[in-house]
């Protein structure tokens, strides 16, 4: 009988072929490069605001890079002893498991010694070069040195999407005698294997602006971080925000969820969506689909209540779903699902026309780079 951690592991799948693997990061290289020009048609149809874009467009250029790197380090996959494999899930996500952005972490932590080691890539391609023509051989070793030197440069660069990247916060102006910020941040959430961002509105009655304040700014990332967990309920996350902090009032918290990536070649998911691909018989490259699912939870109104023996202070009551008591289920006051996906499988789509995915969002790219909108 196998136990919990053992039955995790066979959700995960390591690539050990080089042709395998680099098709692997080219459909994700496609997928990124998607995800911005898709962000800006939510943007037109007034999801969200031009700085809601900009943040997101941060993590989303952040977690390119990311898939960059990767794609650098385990460029020899199959082809080189210690060149490594990548592993991911391919049961849940379809992303790179939790442990992979753990370790690149590390990796970055000791990019420069790494680098100090390793010959420059003008050296390295004129010893290439002197192999192929001296030795007549493929300088395999040589280039393998060249990716990981090429992955350690990406990590020293930084901006990358990390397993946790830390709280921001921007001024979004006052009211009331109140300070408005957005207070965003995401995590590559261990439990489900995908990059998550959050972004919470956040009205501040404190005596000093929140990002200034070195008593309760430090204390917030802390919080934030600490419930940045994909099986926390929204509804959770923000009620004990407002608990913990008098003088900070959260008035809209959205988490925003990117996967799973369904793939017929790669994934192993059940479900309609698994079938649409399955049917679509697209070619390589364009045999995918990525859910991007946001909940919302909103403040309804406000309650002052007894705090202490004398004080008062205020506490969000918020809005919960009303449709067939599903907010009470979701700890939301809306969840939205949209669909990413080339023009094959959504036309496969819409021929089967599975049930559930009628009011769900549809963005279908093209390789010109057009992004169209589907109810």
């Amino acid at each position: 009988m196998t136990d919990a951690k053992s039955d995790l592991t066979l959700d995960h799948f390591q690539l050990e072929d080089t042709r395998i693997t680099r098709r692997y990061f080219d459909k994700f290289q496609k997928i990124t490069g998607y995800l911005g020009k898709v962000a800006a048609v939510m943007e037109v149809e007034g999801r969200y605001k031009r700085h809601e874009i900009d943040v997101i467009a941060r993590y989303l250029v952040a977690l390119n890079l990311s898939f960059r790197a990767l794609r650098y380090k385990y460029l020899f996959s199959g082809r080189f002893a210690h060149a490594g494999n990548l592993t991911f899930d391919r049961i849940e996500s379809g992303f790179p498991v939790y442990p992979e952005l753990l370790e690149m972490a590390n990796d970055a932590q000791q990019a420069q010694r790494h680098l100090d080691g390793i010959p420059s890539e003008a050296e390295l391609k004129d010893q290439m070069v002197r192999q192929i023509l001296t030795d007549q051989a493929i300088p395999t070793k040589l280039q393998y040195a060249l990716s990981q030197r090429m992955y350690y440069q990406e990590l020293a660069r930084g901006g990358l999407f990390w397993s946790r990247n830390d709280p921001d916060v921007i001024w979004r102006g006052d009211r009331d005698g109140r300070r408005k910020y957005l207070i965003h941040w995401a995590v590559y959430d261990s439990q489900i294997n995908l990059p998550t961002i959050y972004l919470m509105e956040v009205e501040d009655s404190g005596k000093i602006g929140l990002p200034k304040d070195e008593r309760r700014w430090p204390e917030v990332m802390q919080h934030l971080m600490a419930q940045s967990v994909g099986g926390l309920k929204l509804l959770t996350i923000a009620k004990g925000f407002d608990e913990d902090f008098d003088d900070l009032h959260p008035k809209r918290l959205r988490r925003i969820h990117i996967g799973p990536m369904y793939s017929h070649a790669f994934t192993q998911q059940s479900g309609p969506l698994r079938e649409v691909l399955k049917k679509a018989k697209s070619p390589v490259g364009e045999d995918w689909a990525l859910v991007w699912t946001e909940e919302d939870l909103k403040s309804e109104r406000v309650e002052d209540v007894k705090s202490g023996w004398f004080g008062r202070v205020e506490r969000q009551i918020f809005a919960l779903d009303p449709f067939a008591g599903r907010g009470a289920d979701t700890g939301a006051t809306s969840m939205a699902r949209s669909i990413i996906m080339p023009e094959r499988p959504y036309q496969a789509l819409a021929e089967l026309n599975p049930a559930g995915f009628g009011d769900v969002r549809k963005f279908v790219v093209s390789p010109t780079g057009r992004v169209l909108s589907y109810r």
